[in-house]
Parts: C-alpha cells; structure tokens; sequence
C-alpha cells in the first residue's frame, strides 16, 4: 500500500484548504480566458459592463490561474476534443482562446468554479453539490478514533489535486489465507471536491505479508455529488442556505452508518473466500501472454503490465491469485497515490474473476 500523510498531516491540509478555498457562480457569458504571467488565467467579470466592441464585461472581478482538471473540463464542457484542446494550448494559445471565449458567449450555462490557493481547480454544472474533505473528516475521524480502541490503524491518507482517501485497517477482523499469510479487514473512504468521483466508502483487505491493500469497489457505498441549482451573492460567491445545510446534516449520519456497516465481517469473509478460490486457478499458459492479456483487459499500460509480471514471478505464486497480488504490489511503484489506488481496485476485479473467464484468458494465451 502506497504511504502518503500521517492522519495529523491529513487533518492540517484538509482544514488549510477550507480556509483557502473558495467557490463562485457564473453565466459563461461573465467569464473570459485571457492571457496571464506563463499561462492562460480564467476572468470573472462585473455585471453589466461592456468592452469596447460591446462583446466582453471590461472590469473583471476575479482571476485565476487555470488547473489541469479545470482545463480538461472546460474542453469537456465546451465539447472540444481534449487532445485538440491540449494542442492549442501548447501551440496556438491565442486560438485556444478565442474558440473558448466564442463558446463561453454562443452557449452559454451556469458553472461552478471552484478556486483553491488562486488557481481554478474545477469548471462544474450550477447543479454540482459541493460535499467536501473537511465535512468527510468531520464525519468518518471520530469513528476512526472509536476504533482505535480496538488497534484499528490509518495505514494510508492522502489528498491529492482529485480525491480524499482514508484507508483504515481493522486488525481485530483477521484471516489466514494460508499458514502464515494474514490478512486484515479494513475500509477505504474518499471522495473528490473537484468532480472526479463520488463520495465512496468500500471494503478493504490488507495482506500483512506485503503490506498490499485491495479495495472492493462494488460492495461499497457511494452518494454522488448533485443537488439542487447552486446560489451565489451579488460577488459571484456561492453560499450555502438552510435547506442545503440540512441535507448536508442528513448526509453526513447516513455516511457514519455506512462507514460502519462497510466494517463488519461478512464483508471480509466474503473477499477471503474468494481470495481462497483464486489460489486454486493456476496459470496454464505462458507467463508473459497471460499478464499482457490481463494487464490490456483492465486498462493498464505496457510499462504497468511489465511491473506486474516482474512481481509475479518474483512472488513465484502461478496462479489468479498470484497476478491479482502482483498488481497490488505493483501499486507500490506507481507514481501518483490516484493511480496506486484503483490499481488496488483492479486488483479486486482480476482476483474475483470468474473461472470461465480465467479459462478464456489462458486460452488466449496459448495463441
């Protein structure tokens, strides 16, 4: 399992960025991309002033240096084709600029900006319901505390530019796979400020013996991040009345009885036997061809398939089980704690595969 911040560095960032952070309402109309120090900044503009050509509001209220997921979502939003998006940007920034621009005033919407340390982090519908780090911590580290009791452990947090996570080990819920080989049961909870996922709670086994995590998405909870149309001062800021105040309230108990739910023993039991059956599926073909198969199936690149094989025959397990292991291990190298994590979830989609579809696979292999 990747390392990241201790759960006190955790909590000091998630409470630096609700004081950093801010959220603004706008009509596409208001908003301008224009020219900045190294890089292009998004403009917020006084209503109801005009340029000089009466196109563009001429005093801008607020501006921001441009994210990269902003970005992606501008291009998403305005339906241009993000590698067309991304070439302009490098090569030809003043067409960028202009294309974004017309389309910002030709079909014009209702966004969300959300801002953090002035920079745009993302570009969101009006509808987009703003469920943050601090609400999540707030929430789920008290219950984490309770635990704690128990020898309950964070073994993993992080906060990256796309989600929270929390990943906690329960070692009072434990298994041996074989002699020797413990695993423990524990929960993984994230979620993303900036439109990349829902607020998520999921199971989680960790395996002692390489210190790998899995995560099983499917057998999680998740609340996804829309609510009613978003309202904003005379500013641009958007605040929070007391309807939405109260659904947050709603939310946040639910998201306690879940996080607890996520944590019992069926759930755990259910992983290890099937951890169990994929010890019993060998690999039946050559090595190489079956982890390339593997690898292309759940959308890993060449060079991530290449480091999952090294593992596997390192580890010297030949089986489903094996490979599943290899890529939770793999986990460990990647680069980014976003991708070391839904490595650890393909992990749970290779070990939980059927054994019809293992038998295809080393077929395949065989040519």
């Amino acid at each position: 399992m990747k390392q990241g911040k201790t759960l006190q560095e955790l909590a000091a960032e998630i409470m630096r960025q609700k004081d950093a952070k801010i959220d603004y309402l706008s009509d596409t109309r208001k908003l301008d991309m224009i020219d900045g120090e190294n890089e292009m900044k998004l403009c917020i503009f006084k209503e109801g002033k005009k340029g000089l050509w009466g196109k563009v509001p001429s005093i801008s209220i607020n501006q921001f240096a441009i994210g990269e997921i902003a970005h992606s979502q501008i291009a998403q939003k305005l339906n241009i084709p993000v590698k067309y998006y991304d070439r302009l940007r490098e090569t030809q920034p003043d067409m960028l600029k202009y294309n974004v621009n017309e389309l910002f005033r030709r079909e014009p919407s209702m966004q969300m900006i959300r801002t953090l340390d002035g920079t745009a982090r993302a570009f969101l519908s009006d509808r987009y319901r703003a469920i943050d780090n601090d609400m999540i911590a707030e929430a789920v580290l008290p219950i984490i505390g309770e635990w704690a009791n128990d020898g309950a452990e964070v073994m993993s947090a992080e906060i990256t530019d796309r989600r929270l996570y929390i990943k906690v080990v329960l070692p009072s819920v434990q298994s041996e796979l074989s002699v020797g080989d413990i695993v423990q049961s524990g929960i993984v909870i994230s979620n993303s400020e900036v439109g990349h996922g829902s607020v998520s709670v999921s199971p989680l086994v960790y395996r002692l013996v390489c210190k790998n995590g899995m995560i099983r998405n499917e057998a999680g909870q998740r609340k996804i991040h829309v609510g009613r149309v978003n309202t904003a001062d005379k500013n641009h800021v958007v605040y929070r009345d007391e309807t939405i105040e109260a659904d947050d309230k709603a939310f946040l108990m639910k998201l306690q009885d879940v996080v607890r739910a996520t944590a019992d023993r069926v759930h755990f039991d259910n992983i290890v036997g099937t951890m169990r059956v994929a010890q019993g599926m060998p690999i039946d073909a050559p090595i190489p061809e079956v982890v390339q198969i593997v690898s292309k199936n759940h959308g890993m690149s060449e060079g991530e398939g290449n480091g999952v094989l090294e593992h596997l025959i390192r580890g010297g397990d030949l089986s489903l089980f094996g490979v599943s292991s290899a890529v939770t291990r793999y986990a460990h190298d990647v680069d980014t704690y976003d991708r070391s994590t839904e490595l650890e979830s393909i992990g749970w989609e290779i070990v939980s595969m059927s054994p019809r579809a293992w038998q295809q696979i080393n077929q395949a292999a065989k040519g």
